[in-house]
């Protein structure tokens, strides 16, 4: 059994879980208020900054050249192809790349990249893949199943949001990771693999949290000079 095929039961209640939750269906239906929608934009700008590192961490510590060029693709796609989306979504509400990066992370936004990071660094490769696979694959599922509701990817507010984790692009990009991590999970020992399933499946919980955070337009719980 493949490792994707392993964890399914695990993770499909998580990914049925955002599409459950507010902020994901008020994309679905165009019923989300822009200001949140903003919140969301910001705050996973400054995520995919770090989001990419993984990529780079897994370009290092790949033990071949084809998954050396597997890490490469995946930094690529996130650097030039998800975060233009994200560009052109702040153009269009009169904000600069400057104001995104200025953008401090939120406290759910910081722990969660800080433990994909630590991941990564703290294990192998297969560590690596773990810590990145959540994030991928839970946005292809989100945005395939938000494609499919009559309308919404001509919806004004947020269609080229949906037509871009349901696009070509962007599924291929997780079909590649999600195949890196079947082969690099192959033949270990299924404490290893426990060990794997734990990292994917924490990422998952984080990234409800992040739906939330966003919902919620929270940064931190108290007030703190320059993070609020």
């Amino acid at each position: 059994m493949q490792f994707t095929d392993r964890i399914w039961p695990k993770v499909k209640p998580l990914w049925e879980s955002y599409l459950a939750h507010p902020f994901v269906k008020g994309m679905g239906d165009g019923s989300l208020p822009i200001e949140k929608f903003k919140h969301w934009l910001t705050q996973d700008y400054v995520y995919l900054v770090e989001y990419a590192r993984l990529f780079a961490i897994g370009t290092e510590k790949a033990t071949s050249l084809e998954m050396m060029q597997a890490y490469a693709k995946g930094l690529d796609g996130v650097l030039f192809v998800e975060m233009n989306l994200h560009r052109e979504y702040c153009a269009s509400f009169g904000l600069s790349e400057a104001d995104l990066l200025a953008t401090q992370p939120s406290a759910v936004n910081l722990a969660y990249t800080s433990y994909m990071l630590s991941q990564a660094q703290a294990g192998g490769v297969e560590n690596v893949s773990a810590a990145l696979l959540a994030c991928s694959w839970s946005y292809s599922y989100i945005g395939r199943a938000l494609a499919a509701i009559p309308g919404a990817l001509e919806g004004d507010k947020y269609g080229s949001w949906i037509q871009m984790y349901a696009g070509d692009d962007f599924t291929q990009l997780n079909d590649d990771a999600m195949a890196l991590m079947n082969r690099i999970a192959e033949g270990k020992a299924d404490y290893e693999l426990d060990q794997l399933e734990d990292i994917v499946l924490k990422t998952g919980y984080f990234e409800y949290l992040f739906w939330d955070m966003c919902w919620n337009q929270s940064t931190w719980p108290v007030g703190i000079p320059g993070l609020n």
